[in-house]
């Protein structure tokens, strides 16, 4: 099944069952300050949960596009050397607004999962908050799941916006990829490698905790669910990265012929077809490149990209004749990526017309130092500089530093960025926002 027909399953079953098909809103967070990017599916409903933004329906299904990058919420340093990080992700869910609870959002997960994609049964797992004893007898004595793939966990089971305001415990599905893969079921030694990957949190809102941190029962119970689209794909294709799907295979070929790369996996074909899919709806959803907040992390991402095109032999911009794939693979559910091509592009091919520009200085300064360095570890001077004069954000030259099994000096790099500030101060004048960099 492929990644477009999963999407559109999901969504059709759910409007099947009553719920409205709500858009995915934009990566840029409406009234919600707390949030640097859109990372979630529930986000463009908190409102609805906290009951300040009633909805003329109690039941929606979306698929949200969501970015993690920048802020408490940040996968970018890890794309390229998991399975399952990426800075873009597509959110499936299903929402109740004290409509449904427990017994019917289990039974529509396992329904979708069984039925509709005709997953084998035997193959999911659960698990349940440890104090959750109505969600257990569900999947127990209602849906028939064997106990013994039935786990009771603590905190990783209990769900909340934030230290106050709706909680409550959740319960995930588990698919097994089998005894070929390594890997212990949920809640054991060894439940953080590839056999057990979890595909689907139902989360029970049925609390409000207030600032002692205590419970209180909500008038009207909630469900939010989430599940990757991405995840769910591996699952449905039979693979055990998310790289291996088809989506991000077009995109991964697409690059490789570029670049004239003959070797499919290579890691950093699969960073440049994550980061396209964050920079180009980035930038359709209105943050362009800039030194500041948003703009800033975009600039990053690019620029990581761009430094990984570097590495595999680019000597002209690429990143940006990427955009067209990625159009022919979700515009169809994204029509705005397809109206905003030419815009995208255009940003793209900006960003990379400047970075090469200091990229090739960048990288001669860092070779020269590493080939005199006497330990395991990037001195802060050298990371600031590299930024300061050469553009090169921290977490790329962290992203060199782990490939050759070196650390960066962050305490001389802080002191570096303190002096500069107080440089800056003294003259007046400031030419970036240092603290949207920190």
């Amino acid at each position: 099944m492929k990644t477009p027909e999963i999407r559109e399953a999901f969504l059709a079953y759910f409007e099947q069952h009553g719920h409205t098909r709500v858009a995915s809103s934009s990566l840029v967070p409406a009234n919600d300050p707390t949030l640097l990017f859109t990372n979630a599916g529930m986000n463009q409903f908190k409102d609805t949960f906290l009951g300040i933004d009633p909805r003329p329906y109690v039941r929606a299904a979306s698929s949200q596009r969501c970015v993690r990058a920048g802020g408490k919420h940040n996968d970018l340093e890890n794309v390229g050397y998991t399975a399952r990080h990426h800075t873009f992700f597509e959110m499936l869910g299903n929402f109740s607004f004290g409509d449904y609870f427990k017994r019917e959002a289990i039974g529509f997960g396992w329904e979708f999962l069984t039925k509709v994609l005709g997953l084998p049964p035997e193959r999911l797992w659960v698990t349940v908050h440890v104090s959750d004893d109505e969600a257990a007898d569900i999947w127990v004595n209602e849906i028939g799941i064997d106990p013994a793939r039935l786990s009771r966990l603590d905190e990783d089971n209990f769900w909340q916006m934030g230290d106050t305001g709706p909680c409550g415990p959740c319960s995930e599905l588990f698919y097994d990829h089998g005894p070929d893969v390594p890997g212990g079921p949920p809640g054991s030694e060894g439940d953080d490698l590839d056999r057990y990957i979890e595909v689907w949190n139902l989360v029970f809102m049925q609390y409000n905790r207030d600032a002692s941190g205590e419970l209180h029962p909500l008038p009207k119970p909630s469900v939010d669910t989430g599940m990757g689209l991405e995840r769910i794909a591996a699952v449905m294709q039979g693979v055990h990265s998310n790289y291996q799907i088809d989506l991000f295979q077009a995109l991964i070929t697409a690059a490789a012929n570029i670049l004239g790369v003959a070797d499919l996996e290579d890691s950093s074909l699969k960073v440049i077809a994550d980061h396209i899919r964050s920079c180009a709806f980035l930038i359709v959803d209105g943050v362009m490149p800039g030194n500041e907040g948003r703009g800033y992390v975009l600039r990053r991402i690019i620029r990581r990209a761009i430094r990984h095109g570097n590495k595999l032999g680019a000597t002209a911009p690429f990143f940006h004749r990427l955009v067209g794939t990625l159009a022919q693979q979700m515009g169809e559910a994204y029509p705005d990526l397809v109206k905003r091509q030419a815009q995208v592009e255009k940003a793209l091919l900006a960003e990379e017309e400047q970075f090469a520009k200091t990229l090739d200085n960048g990288m001669q300064i860092l070779e020269e130092a590493l080939a005199g360095l006497v330990s395991n570890e990037i001195p802060g001077a050298l990371v600031f500089k590299l930024y300061d004069t050469y553009g090169f954000p921290t977490d790329l030259t962290n992203d060199i530093a782990r490939e050759r099994g070196l650390s960066l000096d962050m305490t001389g790099y802080d002191t570096a960025m303190a002096e500069q500030r107080m440089r800056s101060q003294e003259g007046g004048s400031f030419r970036v926002d240092y603290s949207s960099v920190l």
